[in-house]
Formats: C-alpha cells, structure tokens, sequence
C-alpha cells in the first residue's frame, strides 16, 4: 500500500473518529503548512526541530487523529459518545470548559501520543514527525499532555498544528471572528501568543483560499515535502535524503510502501474484542475465493477489501456494541451507514479504490435487506458475496459483548439460517464455511530484534483483546500477580506503556496469533 494512501485513509479514520467533516484532517493539515510557513518567514522560533521540513505540520496534522480509534474505550467510559462526546469537545469555544475537560482524560492522551508515534514509524516517516506524535496534546504552559513539557521543550510542529485544527473547527463551527476570539483566549497557554498574532492576521485570507478548495491536493505536496528532511523513520531508506527536486520527491514517495495490514489493525483498535478481526475476514475471504476457483489477482482484491472493510466503524460510538443496548432508529442509522463511510474512503485511496468499493458492500444482503444501498441478487458482485459472508463467518467465530465465539459446527448452522432466509448466498457461504483458515501461532523468530516468550505472548493476547489481568489469569490458570509480570516484560520489550499501542506493535510484527 502507497504510505500516502495508509495516510489518507488513516486521515479519513481519524476524522469519523473525531465526529468531524472527512475533510477536516486536511483543511488543518493545509492550515497548518501555512501557520508552519508564515512562522519561519518572520523568523519565529517556537519551539525544537525549526529546521523541520515544510511537510512536516501536514503530515502531523493529517495523522493528528490516528490514534483516535486506540482510546475509543476510555473516551466511551468518560462521555458515553466517544464520538460526539469528541466533537462536542473540539467544538468547545470556552479556553476555561475545554482545559477542565482535558484534566480529566486520564491515560487517553497517552495512549493517543504512543500509538500516533508508532503508526508514524511504521510508516517509515522522518523521525521529527515520529516525535511530534508523541506530544500531540502538549501546551506552551507546560499544562498539556502526556508528559507536561512547557515551551521549547515541545516540537514547534505541534503548536502549529494544534492551532491549524482549532481555527478550522472554531470558524466552521462559530465564524471566523468567534473562532479569532477563542484562539485568543488560549495564547500562551494551548499555543504560543506570537503564533496566534501570526495566524489572526492571515486568517481571513487562509480560510478565503480553504473555501476554493486549496486544500484537495495537501497530501501529494505534505508528504513530497516531508521526504525532503534530513531524517527518516525506521522503515524508510536509511541515510537517504531526497533530491530537492519535485520529480525526485514524487519518485521517491511513489516508492514508499507500507503493509495494508497496519490500517486494519488501526481500524481494529477501536474495541478489544475486535482486536485482529480485518485479518480475519481477509484471510476468510481469500480463502473462499481461492475456493470458489477466482484467479489469483481476485483472490488478492478479496483480501485487501477484507483488510479495509472496517473503515466506516470509526464513526460509530463503541457504546453501540455494548451488551444489552436498545437500539433506536439513530442508533440502527449510524450503523447502516458504515460501510457508506467505507465507500466514501475509495475516493481518497489511488491504488485501492476497487478493494475499498467492494469492500463497501460487505453489509449488503441478497434478499435487499442489508446497507448502506439495499442491493439485491445480481446487483451484488460475486466477490461482495463471498466478503459478506467471511465477515458473517468470522464475527460468528468472535466472541464480544453478549455474544460468545461459536464453534465451528455453531457458526455453520447460523449462517446457513441466514441462506435459507435468503439473506447469504449459497455458494459463497459453502466456501467460506468449508475455507476456514486455522489460527497459527508464529514460531519462527520474528524478523525484528523483539521476541516474546510463548508465556508472554498468551498473556498479551488475553490483555490485546481486553481483557482484565484477573479476567487473563483466570482463563490461564495463573495468577494475577504472574499475569502482571509477564505483562510488565512484554510490554518493555515492545517499548511501550499501554495496552493498544503494545497491541498495534506486537501485530505489525507478528507476535501475535490472529
């Protein structure tokens, strides 16, 4: 996958996540190259790193959210909504109301921060975009989050940014001349008071330029920009620095790829129990595929809409799953639009937008009775059968709130309910019912320098799926003291402090079974 594209998408993500218009991430993330800009020709030093690349505040800005999906649970205990309980939050014109409401998050700034800076290194990009993400809620007044760093201690980037995405949100949200008032209010406290003088004096003829549509093409250039720097992530080429040339750069960035695999697992992060399941149903689906007799190149289509088909949760409130919910008619509404906000994601995906389309199909039924379209019978492609029913099939086979995993027998007998109702089709239910692939723990050491011991890995894969140290212990037959223990090794040999940033890396790398 192009890393701009996993950019993209993970922009796309973020937005739904944040209860935010889908092109937030990039009006801010244009905003935020011109606050960048602006800064540097008049000489402003904020903060470290001012000889970042250009790039580098689009780049922090798009993927600003990408974390959003890893603190969803913690977000849902404290505002019910994690979604609008987060738009409501960045709506927020009062300084006073909005910094009493960071004071509560808790761990959610940090577990955002270290699974932002890990998804940013896996992206192979410069290491000064890595290290931003991991201060993304840091103030000028050292009063931020997660470590409370005060004033040039703190990436200039992330003043730039954090100021680029209140002026996008407070003038869609109150006008220009509320949101000039609001970013007032926060001057050397959220952001430094230079930096809102800068921006109150070009903000009316940015946000002009934002309404033309100046910001449609902020990816290309942010990223192009960015490869420029001196310093690359640990997935790029090393010791590399990029021609000062756009040719060069473009080249450059057409060459930089990342694994579908880690949008998925992204995606996935949004409820523990979820925890591997794009995998899953890729996996299913190719199968299927495989036997059903599609060549090879549909059998690849098959899995990479299966790694894709979970974009649309992000907007989705993870207390929607909750155990014992009633639904209402807005509840059911949200839910029937995810795999529209999939579909959506295909206009932003150059090199995939025929895997994220089919991949929007993934809810439709035969009968006409799924979402988001209602097709029916022929209308529905062969390859969106068999990805409807891998992801029938594997969620069967997942155990979640009020829903323990089926076995293998149970989860036949349901899905051939559903056939026989007309909702599945026949064949491709068949295959993928009789194409289940095995769950293989890895035994071969994985490729990077981090190995787990198999007692570390059974504990962590108890905890990546929420579960608590007692509820992993009892399931384990040990302790919960023992459970602590292993827990504590692995997650200091993964380099990480919270359970969804030590998930999203022990899978990348393959540590863990799916």
């Amino acid at each position: 996958m192009p890393v701009l594209d996993a950019v993209r998408a993970l922009a796309f993500v973020g937005d739904l996540s944040m209860g935010q218009p889908v092109d937030h991430s990039t009006r801010a993330a244009w905003l935020a190259t011109r606050i960048a800009e602006a800064a540097r020709a008049e000489g402003l030093a904020l903060g470290r790193d001012a000889d970042e690349a250009p790039g580098h505040a689009a780049c922090v800005a798009l993927l600003r959210w990408s974390g959003c999906t890893a603190n969803a649970p913690e977000f849902s205990v404290l505002m019910g909504d994690d979604v609008g309980g987060r738009d409501a939050m960045l709506s927020n014109g009062s300084a006073a109301e909005a910094s009493a409401l960071a004071g509560t998050l808790g761990d959610a700034a940090l577990i955002h921060c270290e699974v932002a800076g890990e998804i940013a290194r896996l992206l192979g990009l410069p290491v000064g975009i890595e290290r931003a993400m991991h201060h993304l809620f840091e103030t000028w007044d050292g009063r931020g989050k997660p470590a409370g760093l005060r004033g040039d201690a703190v990436p200039a980037v992330v003043f730039a940014v954090a100021l680029a995405g209140d002026l996008e949100i407070f003038s869609r949200v109150h006008g220009l001349p509320a949101a000039l008032r609001h970013i007032a209010e926060r001057a050397d406290a959220k952001y430094p008071q230079a930096l809102v003088a800068l921006s109150t004096r070009h903000a009316a003829d940015w946000m002009a330029a934002l309404d033309e549509g100046a910001h449609e093409a902020v990816g290309d250039a942010a990223m192009a920009s960015s490869m420029a720097g001196p310093e690359r992530g640990a997935q790029g080429a090393p010791g590399r620095r990029a021609p000062g040339n756009a040719p060069d750069l473009n080249g450059a960035l057409a060459a930089l790829h990342t694994p579908l695999e880690l949008v998925a697992d992204v995606i996935d992060l949004k409820l523990p129990w979820m925890t591997g399941l794009s995998r899953r149903v890729a996996e299913a689906a190719r199968a299927a595929g495989a036997a059903l007799g599609l060549d090879e190149p549909a059998q690849a289509r098959l899995h990479r809409a299966g790694l894709l088909h979970g974009i649309g949760r992000a907007s989705v409130p993870n207390a929607l799953w909750s155990e014992g919910r009633r639904l209402g008619e807005a509840d059911r509404e949200r839910l029937r639009l995810m795999p529209y906000w999939t579909g959506r994601a295909a206009r932003r995906l150059t090199a995939l937008q025929e895997e994220a389309e089919l991949a929007s199909f993934v809810d439709e039924r035969m009968d006409g009775s799924g979402a988001f379209r209602g097709a029916s019978g022929a209308a529905i492609p062969v390859p969106a059968r068999v990805l409807a029913a891998a992801a029938a099939w594997v969620t069967a086979r997942t155990a979640r709130p009020g829903a323990p995993a089926l076995d293998v027998d149970a989860a036949r007998a349901a899905l051939q309910v559903e056939v026989a109702a007309g909702r599945l089709d026949a064949q491709a239910t068949a295959a993928v019912c009789g194409a289940e692939p095995r769950r293989v723990t890895p035994t071969a050491p994985s490729p990077a320098t981090v190995t787990l011991s198999a007692r570390e890995t059974e504990v962590l894969a108890r905890i990546a799926i929420g579960e608590s140290n007692k509820e992993a212990a009892k399931v384990l037959g040990i302790s919960p003291a023992t459970v602590r223990t292993h827990l504590e090794s692995a997650f200091r040999k993964l380099g990480c402090s919270t359970r969804a940033a030590a998930t999203l890396k022990a899978m990348t790398m393959g540590l863990l079974p799916v």
